[in-house]
């Protein structure tokens, strides 16, 4: 088996919602994060053979970037993969015991309702994101008034927080829908998002077949 660059980009992602992750034989991979806040899925071009757990991810990537063409052994061995470049070099990584790694549920996620939908673009997300750190702000808002859809960053815990607006649809409805930027570990890109009054979104992107459930803060509010 060999990571095409699409599906290393997303593995690398997923370091930063889970240090680990249990594979599943089929070409889906998914992981969750530690408080159960962040799911995320993916369709991949690779098919995975068997099921298996990596329990540090980011040392698991480093170690297959060692080699300029590497290709991953994962069915030969109950105990590990090797990982090899031609005859002469060669890794071996030991699985993990998948007991003791927080992964996702079995059964699919789905939205309990889909009350707002909009479209992000990847420049939209970018500005977001580096705002945010800019401007040392914790939150991220969607909010819906005065008939347009708007991402807000900001702090919600100060009165006199500067803040960074973008507009990214139209609406009839009144709603703020907060998240914690620390949660929004999305993938750069465009993304499809549909979210659920009852505080969870989805985030969908569609060029990478990827997919994010990402919770809401509980003071989230929505009016028709």
């Amino acid at each position: 088996m060999k990571l095409s660059d699409k599906t290393h980009k997303i593995l690398q992602n997923f370091t930063s919602i889970n240090q680990s992750l249990s594979f599943k034989e089929g070409r889906k991979i998914r992981t969750i994060s530690p408080m159960q806040n962040v799911l995320a899925e993916a369709e991949i071009e690779e098919y995975i053979p068997k099921d298996f757990a990596i329990y540090d991810l980011p040392q698991f990537l480093n170690t297959v970037a060692l080699y300029r063409d590497p290709e991953i052994d994962v069915s030969t061995e109950d105990t590990h993969a090797m990982i090899r470049e031609g005859k002469m070099n060669r890794s071996k990584y030991f699985f993990s015991d998948p007991s003791v790694i927080i992964a996702p549920p079995e059964k699919e996620m789905q939205l309990p309702s889909e009350d707002v939908c909009f479209v992000v673009q990847d420049e939209q997300l970018r500005r977001i994101m580096k705002s945010s750190g800019i401007l040392g702000l914790p939150d991220l808002s969607v909010v819906g008034e005065a008939g347009v859809v708007k991402l807000v960053v900001s702090d919600r815990k100060n009165d006199t927080s500067n803040d960074f607006q973008i507009v990214v649809g139209e609406t009839s409805a009144d709603f703020c829908f907060n998240f914690k930027i620390e949660n929004i570990k999305l993938v750069p890109g465009s993304y499809e998002v549909v979210i659920s009054r009852k505080n969870l979104a989805r985030f969908v992107n569609n060029a990478l077949n990827l997919t994010y459930f990402i919770a809401l803060e509980p003071d989230s509010k929505y009016n028709v």
